[in-house]
């Protein structure tokens, strides 16, 4: 058979968005199977539902991917570890590079009472590690360069994801004390119920505004994943921000993979506004066109996992952003989503209508 992708988004219907995307691929003559990423504990079994029946029934996945360590992406991939024959499960542990960064923190001399702390302060990656542990699945770090299978890791690189585990919210660092639990601030709980009172404006072909905030350390620890398959540029995002996605497009560059232009890509976040900015995408995607283009003449495909009753996700000023580039938008809105080329036929599943343009975009 000819090489082929075929790449499900899968619907996670929470009233908080979550990402679980299996795919499927020939290339070279080799059949590959990769999860990314499992959205809640509910959604596992949806994945383990979806391999079986559109995947021809296997027994085992080349590969499992964890993202980053948010529960909206980790926790329905218990389940799969435990049902499959996983080959390999790409994630990163921050507690194995305690003794690397010790050193940058003021309250820890002891790199077991740091790794213990981590250890608590991220269950779900534990709780993967252990499983993977018992059943003798490998665990491998997906740093920049490495490859998983026909996908090359853009990003992060290691320096920057050891910054990362030290600036994040959740780390002791931040806690001011060994024993205590990660604890949000009443100044952040006030910021973070205001920016959920977002008024919206009247916006003109072009105009994009996004957030002066940046998203969470952890969404920039996100693996960032790039293909070409079947002459198609793939890019996944996780919930990578704007310094993930721009060490993404240095990555890229290095190794050789032209820029701006990708034929199917995920929107990063569930289409949060704190994850992109104007210059971010210009270098992905390409500048801002003069019109929309009609539909149907799209250039490049644009899959967002968003929750319907999610009311903070998709932001129109992200939708807006990627129209501008000349994207068809969709979104999982309670459906699930294939982004195919030359794969098997499959019963039932239709094409999706593209996701409205926002006439009007956040403050």
């Amino acid at each position: 058979m000819a090489d082929y992708f075929e790449i499900d988004f899968l619907a996670v219907e929470t009233k908080k968005s979550g990402d679980a995307i299996p795919l499927r691929y020939e290339a070279g003559g080799r059949t590959y199977i990769h999860v990314v990423d499992g959205g809640f504990q509910e959604t596992g079994e949806k994945i383990i539902e979806h391999v079986k029946q559109h995947y021809g029934n296997p027994s085992a996945v080349d590969h499992v991917v964890v993202t980053h360590p948010d529960g909206d992406h980790t926790v329905g991939l218990r389940q799969v570890l435990e049902e499959f024959e996983v080959r390999a499960l790409w994630m990163l542990r921050p507690w194995l590079y305690a003794a690397e960064i010790i050193d940058r923190f003021t309250n820890f001399t002891s790199v077991e009472n740091l790794k213990r702390r981590l250890r608590e302060l991220y269950p779900n990656l534990v709780a993967l590690e252990e499983i993977a542990n018992r059943k003798g699945i490998p665990i491998l770090e997906p740093f920049s360069g490495s490859q998983i299978g026909q996908f090359r890791v853009l990003g992060p690189n290691r320096s920057t994801y050891l910054d990362l585990i030290v600036i994040s919210e959740k780390t002791p660092e931040h806690t001011g004390e060994e024993s205590s639990g990660a604890q949000v601030s009443l100044a952040e709980t006030v910021k973070r119920m205001v920016a959920k009172v977002v008024n919206t404006i009247r916006a003109a072909w072009g105009d994009e505004i996004f957030s002066d905030e940046e998203t969470s350390a952890e969404n920039e620890m996100s693996v960032v994943q790039y293909a070409n398959i079947c002459d198609q540029k793939i890019l996944l995002t996780g919930d990578a921000g704007r310094r993930a996605l721009s060490e993404a497009a240095d990555y890229a560059l290095l190794i050789g993979v032209s820029l701006p232009g990708f034929h199917r890509v995920q929107i990063p976040h569930h289409g949060s506004r704190r994850n992109v900015s104007t210059e971010v995408l210009d270098r992905l995607f390409g500048p801002r066109l003069a019109s929309k283009l009609a539909e149907g003449s799209e250039t490049f495909t644009a899959i967002c996992s968003s929750a319907k009753e999610d009311e903070d996700h998709p932001r129109k000023a992200v939708v807006r952003a990627f129209y501008h580039r000349g994207a068809k938008v969709i979104a999982t809105e309670g459906q699930s989503i294939r982004t195919q080329k030359n794969a098997p036929a499959r019963e039932g599943w239709v094409a999706v209508p593209s996701y409205p343009y926002p006439e009007e975009q956040e403050e």
